[in-house]
């Protein structure tokens, strides 16, 4: 079974919406996610939101700290990835 490690960014969360503040992380580096599992809590100009895992993984590493400002396209965290997940994942 192969590993692999994918970069998660800040996704858009609407026309306008460039930038948001990192609130609080919802997971920790080591903890499995299942996809639509809450990672981490943002603020936007509008409204404070969740992040939602698309994929399932483990849990890299944290790229932002609560209190950060960052732009949509930014790197949160890095997922690492397996074969037997994606398979698991696939309709």
């Amino acid at each position: 079974m192969s590993h692999e490690s994918i970069k998660i960014c800040v996704p858009p969360f609407g026309q306008g919406l460039e930038e948001v503040l990192l609130i609080h992380w919802a997971v920790e580096p080591g903890q499995e996610i299942r996809r639509g599992d809450a990672v981490v809590e943002v603020e936007t100009a509008k409204a404070t939101q969740e992040v939602v895992a698309e994929r399932a993984g483990v849990i890299e590493s944290l790229l932002a700290e609560p209190g950060a400002m960052l732009n949509v396209g930014d790197p949160l965290y890095l997922l690492q990835i397996s074969e037997t997940i994606d398979e698991s994942e696939k309709p």
